[in-house]
């Protein structure tokens, strides 16, 4: 995903304007770097911090809440180790929990290091390469009027490089925009897996994979997660399962974000009867060979008992 956000940016933002880059794992930034310097400077960094101390924007995109905490309040290496600047936007993409991103954004603005807001996304790496992501914002909407330089203004600038305008969607404070994603989620991976029973059960009693999923799509159980990360292969051309689970989301990453989901309704008094029994499944898929680094939808693997 993060790739593919760096691409867009680095085509869209002035040639003149340097892109920072920083990962983990370099030689990723060392491929992009070599894909992509006709477009314009780019620089690899070592650090968090070596980015941010050169940057006027910050986006992020990384796993789990400790690697956000560590990329941002990390003494030595992270973003609080740069120069303070009061008026650096700082974007956070990764889909953590609404307190950590809290904990972590009220860190920043009292110490001066910018302007915090979470803003995961959804989509997946083909909405990535498009430009086409949502996003849901956790600020206020910029206003008709609203003046260039301003907060809102400068954050729907840049994020219109990676996302549709008309897919942006302003959660009005720190944390809710984490919230919807949650939301969206824990319909996304519960889905995922009732649709990969169902269309074994169908396929099992002698149903055409295309045939069933052709009624499926055109009655009362068709989703987007149907329509294009369909588990079964063969069924739908362009979903992971019929490109050998080519990644889109990594299976391992399942119980992660569902469990955010479980966690978010318990806090609030909400008894998460779906995902308690989908999480179950998703642990033992995530540690299933024929899953691991592979797309979500190849659950179907584990749940077919399939031999590769």
């Amino acid at each position: 995903m993060g790739y593919a956000m760096a691409s867009n940016l680095r085509r869209k933002m002035p040639s003149s304007a340097a892109l920072y880059v920083y990962d983990v794992y370099r030689p990723s930034c060392e491929r992009f770097a070599s894909e992509h310097w006709k477009l314009g400077t780019i620089v690899i960094a070592d650090s968090a911090k070596h980015a941010a101390a050169n940057s006027r924007f910050i986006i992020s995109i990384v796993p789990t809440a400790e690697n956000v905490r560590q990329i941002y309040l990390d003494p030595n290496s992270g973003l609080v180790a740069a120069p303070a600047d009061s008026n650096r936007i700082i974007i956070e993409c990764s889909t953590i929990s609404s307190e950590s991103t809290r904990e972590v954004g009220e860190a920043l603005q009292a110490s001066g290091h910018g302007y915090y807001i979470d803003a995961p996304l959804s989509g997946g790496v083909p909405a990535a390469e498009a430009g086409t992501l949502s996003f849901m914002i956790g600020s206020v909407a910029p206003t008709d009027n609203e003046p260039s330089g301003s907060i809102p203004s400068r954050i729907k600038n840049v994020l219109t490089m990676l996302g549709e305008p008309k897919k942006l969607f302003w959660c009005n404070k720190l944390g809710c925009g984490l919230a919807a994603k949650i939301s969206n989620n824990y319909i996304s991976c519960t889905s995922l897996l009732v649709i990969a029973e169902a269309m074994a059960i169908g396929i099992r009693n002698g149903i055409e994979p295309k045939l069933l999923y052709e009624v499926i799509r055109n009655s009362s159980g068709q989703s987007f997660m149907c329509d294009h990360v369909n588990p079964a292969p063969g069924t739908v051309a362009h979903a992971p399962s019929s490109n050998n689970w080519k990644l889109g989301f990594k299976t391992q990453m399942m119980p992660k974000d569902i469990g955010l989901g479980v966690d978010a309704a318990k806090k609030v008094g909400i008894t998460p009867t779906m995902a308690d029994a989908a999480i179950e499944v998703w642990k033992k898929a995530a540690q299933d060979p024929r899953c691991i680094d592979r797309d979500g939808s190849s659950v179907w693997l584990y749940l077919n008992d399939i031999k590769e």
